[in-house]
């Protein structure tokens, strides 16, 4: 089988082949092709995936491309993980947000709303292609804003694009660990969309050990959302909050601990992979191990201004290790070329999983996964305060997709004024200025 991986010159993309070289099932991927848009980003992960490779008798075969319809046709699997604008494009979104005191974080308020501006037509672009290159391949989304971009190109390849997250994924890790389960035999009660979700329930031969946790400050206090969000606010919800809702939680002090930061997180990882590729365009540097030296202190610096502002410590070392959104690609893949069913955390299209939001709209829930695709698992309603973050991010989403698609400016200083952490239209309307002003991918709001 066939895996086109679309932004190959990513620095990530390496987790996804070691996942690749770690299995060994029959019928599994045999060719990896790396797209990228930058040939020197390109070369420099083909040399990390060589040195992955060597000594692996059956290790998939790499070739790159810059030609992206080249890199389609004949895939079986397409994983789209690209930047538009790169890590500068990220940093600029953080510093124009911050200068008005709101949140410009990749996903999350403000900076989410500007990334998706950008990348949603090129979303688009790329699921019109495969449509017609290679339509029976199946498209594993990770480009973020995840669930925003997989209901961008749902629109045009249905069910057959499925978005993929890795922080519910460490969650339920987390919080099996902390109640002495095997992550790998839990069932998880979690919904809610990408980067927005909550964790309801945790069962353990059928027994919900939620409960047990919540009521325990000590436990609470055992793991990084327990020290993040405080034990008293989680006893508080009645459940364990996906990572990102720190942002929505405790705004101000994210806000006020981004600003007081010397950089801003996309500026440090712009400045770290600039040090890593210039490296590697020496032919002597040892790139697994590069690799390998930058990606520790990528992972533990995640989220570093949150939990400052929490006071919750330095990371876990379990947490240090790859972040895990490999491991569902994989385990996603699997269940569907071999038919073998699996339950999977995904973002995929509503259909009656949570009746406040009609059918199309991309949520993320447990989903059965098989030959035929992912589909959505029933869960319990969300709570009141839940659902109108959800359905308030939501209506966020629509208005940034139909910015994309009539190329108003007027709808994109809409999707800005409607979002919960952007609490002025004037304030929208200047960062909307302030955006169009610095990235050419904007050009087409008017």
């Amino acid at each position: 089988m066939r895996l086109t991986i679309l932004g190959g010159g990513g620095f990530r993309q390496p987790l996804v082949y070691g996942a690749l070289l770690a299995d060994h099932a029959e019928g599994r991927i045999t060719r990896v092709v790396l797209h990228d848009v930058d040939a020197a980003r390109l070369t420099a992960i083909a040399r990390v995936l060589a040195d992955q490779a060597e000594g692996v008798a059956d290790a998939p075969r790499v070739t790159v491309t810059t030609d992206l319809d080249d890199a389609l046709r004949g895939a079986d699997f397409v994983f789209s993980a690209i930047r538009v604008g790169g890590l500068a494009g990220r940093a600029a979104d953080e510093r124009i947000a911050l200068a008005e005191d709101v949140l410009g974080q990749e996903t999350v308020g403000a900076g989410g709303i500007a990334y998706g501006l950008r990348t949603v037509p090129v979303a688009v672009d790329i699921a019109r292609r495969v449509a017609r290159l290679a339509p029976d391949a199946w498209v594993i989304n990770f480009t973020n804003p995840a669930g925003l971009v997989t209901e961008a190109m749902a629109r045009h390849l249905g069910d057959r694009v499925i978005g993929i997250c890795d922080s519910p994924v460490g969650l339920g890790r987390r919080v099996a660990h902390a109640l002495g389960a095997d992550p790998a035999t839990v069932s998880l009660d979690y919904a809610g969309l990408n980067h927005l979700g909550w964790l309801r329930g945790l069962r353990v031969d059928g027994r919900d050990e939620l409960p047990r946790l919540l009521a325990d400050p000590e436990l609470l206090g055992s793991f990084e959302e327990g020290r993040l969000f405080g034990a008293d606010w989680l006893q508080s919800l009645g459940a364990i909050p996906n990572e990102y809702l720190h942002y929505y939680y405790f705004n101000r002090e994210a806000v006020r601990a981004c600003q007081q930061a010397d950089q801003t997180r996309g500026a440090f990882l712009q400045e770290q992979q600039a040090t890593f590729y210039a490296k590697m365009e020496r032919p002597d540097t040892p790139a697994l191990a590069a690799w390998d030296r930058t990606r520790a202190e990528r992972e533990a610096t995640y989220m570093a201004h949150n939990r400052e502002a929490a006071g919750a410590g330095e990371r876990d070392a379990a947490d240090l290790e790859s972040g895990g959104y490999e491991k569902v690609a994989l385990a996603l893949m699997r269940a569907i070329a071999h038919d073998q069913r699996t339950t999977l955390i995904l973002n995929v299209r509503n259909r009656t999983t949570l009746a406040v939001l009609d059918e199309s709209a991309v949520v993320e829930v447990p989903c059965s996964v098989d030959a035929h695709g992912a589909h959505p698992l029933p869960v319990s309603p969300l709570p009141l305060h839940a659902t109108g973050l959800v359905c308030a991010v939501k209506a966020v989403e629509r208005e940034v997709l139909a910015a994309a698609d009539s190329g108003s400016r007027a709808t994109a200083v809409k999707a800005f004024a409607l979002h919960p952490l952007v609490d002025s239209v004037a304030v929208a309307r200047r960062l909307v200025d302030g955006y169009t002003s610095v990235h050419p991918a904007l050009s087409y709001l008017r």
